[in-house]
C-alpha cells in the first residue's frame, strides 16, 4: 500500500490576501485556482517552489466558528515546516520581504532553524536539515 498526504488545509481569512502573501511574499506557486459555483467559495492550492508533495489549500473561514481559529489552528505551537536547500538565503529574503521571525536562527542538532509568523500569526519553522 502507498498513501501521502496530499493537502493540508490553512483557514485564512480571504482568499485574495492570503495569496498576496504566500505567493507574492514568500514565493510559493499558485497550483490552482478555481471557483466552486453554487458553494461560494474556491479551491485554492499552493505549494512552496520546487515541491513535488504536498500542498496548502487555502479555506476561506466560512463560519464564525472557523474564523475564530484563523492564525491559530495549532494552539500557538509551529504549525508548519517550510525546509529549504539554503536556510540562509531564504531567511534573508523573507526578512527583506517584511517577513516577521518570532525567533532568530538557532544551529540545531538537526539542522539550522528559526520560526516566523505568516500574515495570520500562524507559526512555521524554516529549516534546513544538516
Amino acid at each position: 500500500m502507498r498513501q501521502s498526504i496530499a493537502h493540508v488545509a490553512l483557514v485564512v481569512r480571504d482568499y485574495d490576501e492570503a495569496l498576496a502573501f504566500y505567493v507574492g511574499t514568500l514565493g510559493f506557486e499558485l497550483i490552482e485556482d478555481s471557483e466552486r459555483p453554487g458553494e461560494g467559495k474556491r479551491w485554492v492550492v499552493i505549494a512552496p517552489p520546487g515541491s513535488s508533495g504536498s500542498t496548502l489549500l487555502l479555506a476561506r473561514a466560512a463560519t464564525p466558528e472557523q474564523a475564530g481559529f484563523v492564525g491559530n489552528q495549532s494552539g500557538g505551537r509551529v504549525f508548519l515546516f517550510l525546509q529549504t536547500d539554503d536556510f540562509w538565503r531564504d531567511y534573508h529574503a523573507m526578512r527583506a520581504a517584511g517577513v516577521v521571525f518570532v525567533r532568530e536562527p538557532s544551529a540545531e542538532a538537526y539542522g539550522t532553524v528559526a520560526v516566523f509568523e505568516d500574515l495570520y500569526g500562524n507559526r512555521w519553522d524554516l529549516l534546513q536539515y544538516g
